[in-house]
């Protein structure tokens, strides 16, 4: 990867709010992943980070999350995901490498 390159990682979280810490797992989750990238369902974001943005992100994420209850998944789809990327339906698509709106 060049340098000023972003890999759109696609992130995917499933946090059980049986209980109270549970729902409070899922909001810091989200919130770690909104500081990063756009939410486009969901449970999922799409992020365009460099190496070490992910690396971050990713250990944040996994300290935050209950292992016998949760789950977070990273699909990386590289620097090339404008070709990789369809949309269809309601929620407009938007530019990864936008100004994001918070």
């Amino acid at each position: 990867m060049e340098v000023g390159e972003g890999l759109l990682v696609l992130i995917t979280y499933d946090v059980s709010t049986i209980d109270a810490a549970g729902r409070k797992r899922l909001r810091r989750v989200a919130k770690e992943c909104r500081n990063y990238g756009q939410r486009v369902q969901n449970s999922v974001f799409e992020c365009v980070l460099d190496t070490g943005q992910l690396l971050l992100l990713k250990d944040k994420l996994l300290k935050e999350m209950n292992e016998t209850k949760d789950s977070i998944r990273f699909y990386s789809l590289g620097n090339h995901y404008k070709t990789k990327v369809e949309h269809y339906g309601v929620k407009e698509s938007y530019d990864a490498e936008g100004t994001l709106m918070v």
